[in-house]
C-alpha cells in the first residue's frame, strides 16, 4: 500500500530524512518510533504531499506522491499532531465542511457524518462548538474528519500526544477498530507503550535514518529479551540478556537495588543509539 525508495529530504544543509527505503502492506498498522527531530513528521509530510522530497520516490496505493498528488489525496486521511479544527464551528459543521471539500454528495455526506459521530462517541455533542471540547474529544473528531471520505490509508502523527492515559487508550481502541475495518495505518509516536500495543511492525528512526525495522518482538529479540537494572551508588546500570536464566545468574552477583524485566522498544532504541526515545 505504501512504497518508499531512497526518500531524502534536506532543508538547506540539514538532512531531515536520509535515503529511506520501506514498504507497508495493506491492512497493516505500522509505527515510526523515535525522539523529536528523528524525521517522523518529515516522513509523514512527504507521504501526504505536504512537502516535496529532495530525492527518491514514494507511492500510495500505486500513485506517486510527486507525480500524482491529487490521486494520493483521495487515498489518504491525515490526523496531524496539532489541533487544526475550526473552533467556532460545531463538530457536525467541521465534518460537513470536510465532506464538501471532498465533493461527497449531500445525502451520502449526511449519513457519513452520523456514522462517524457515533464511531467516535460524539453524537450527543454534535451541535456544540468545538472550542468547548476537551483535548481528547478534539482528537477523536479529527479522526472522524480524516475518515470522512473513506481513505485507504490513514496517517496519524503523534495521535495521543498530551492526552491522559484513559483518553489515550480510547484512541487506541479507535485505531484498532479502524484497522479491523480494513484501513492501513501509519502512525508516528515517541510513546513506547503505544508502539508496542498497536503496531504490527515498527521502524525506528534516529537523526533521519531508519536504524531498525521489524515486529516489536523481533526487535526485542535482536538486542536481548530481558533487562537487568541495577541501582547502586546513585546510578542505574542496564544490561540485556537473551534468556531469563542468564539474567538471573548475572543479577545474583549484584549489590544495590536489582530489577529483572522484559525488554521494551526503548531498550532497543537505547542499545542501538546510546540515547533514549524521549531525548
Amino acid at each position: 500500500m505504501i512504497r518508499i525508495a531512497g526518500l531524502t529530504k534536506k532543508y538547506h544543509e540539514t538532512v531531515a530524512l536520509h535515503d529511506l527505503h520501506l514498504e507497508i502492506g495493506a491492512g497493516e498498522i505500522f509505527g515510526l518510533l523515535g525522539p523529536n527531530g528523528a524525521g517522523k513528521t518529515t516522513t509523514v509530510r512527504l507521504l501526504t504531499t505536504l512537502a516535496r522530497p529532495t530525492s527518491g520516490e514514494a507511492s500510495i496505493n500505486g500513485y506517486s506522491v510527486v507525480r500524482h498528488p491529487e490521486a494520493v489525496k483521495r487515498q489518504i486521511g491525515v490526523v496531524p499532531q496539532h489541533i487544526n479544527l475550526d473552533q467556532d464551528l460545531t463538530a457536525r459543521e467541521n465534518l460537513e465542511l470536510h465532506g464538501r471539500l471532498h465533493r461527497i454528495p449531500r445525502g451520502e455526506r449526511s449519513v457519513r457524518i452520523r456514522e462517524l459521530l457515533a464511531f467516535v462517541d460524539l453524537e450527543d455533542r454534535a451541535d456544540e462548538p468545538v472550542g468547548r471540547f476537551s483535548a481528547g474529544m478534539k482528537r477523536r473528531l479529527m479522526i472522524a474528519r480524516a475518515l470522512m471520505h473513506r481513505p485507504r490509508v490513514l496517517f496519524l502523527d503523534e495521535p495521543t500526544v498530551g492526552l491522559d492515559p484513559q483518553v489515550r487508550r480510547r484512541i487506541w481502541d479507535l485505531i484498532r477498530e479502524m484497522n479491523r475495518n480494513g484501513t492501513t495505518i501509519l502512525l508516528t509516536t515517541h510513546y513506547i507503550e503505544e508502539a508496542e500495543m498497536l503496531c504490527h511492525r515498527v521502524g525506528i528512526l534516529d537523526r533521519g535514518r531508519l536504524i531498525a525495522l521489524g515486529t516489536p518482538r523481533e526487535l526485542k529479540r535482536r538486542v536481548g529479551e530481558y533487562v537487568v537494572e541495577n541501582i547502586a551508588g546513585g546510578e542505574t546500570q542496564y544490561r540485556l540478556f537473551t534468556g531469563r536464566e542468564e539474567a538471573i545468574r548475572y543479577a545474583a552477583g549484584l549489590s544495590g537495588t536489582v530489577t529483572i524485566r522484559e525488554t521494551n522498544l526503548e531498550d532497543v532504541f537505547v542499545e542501538l543509539t546510546g540515547r533514549r526515545v524521549t531525548e
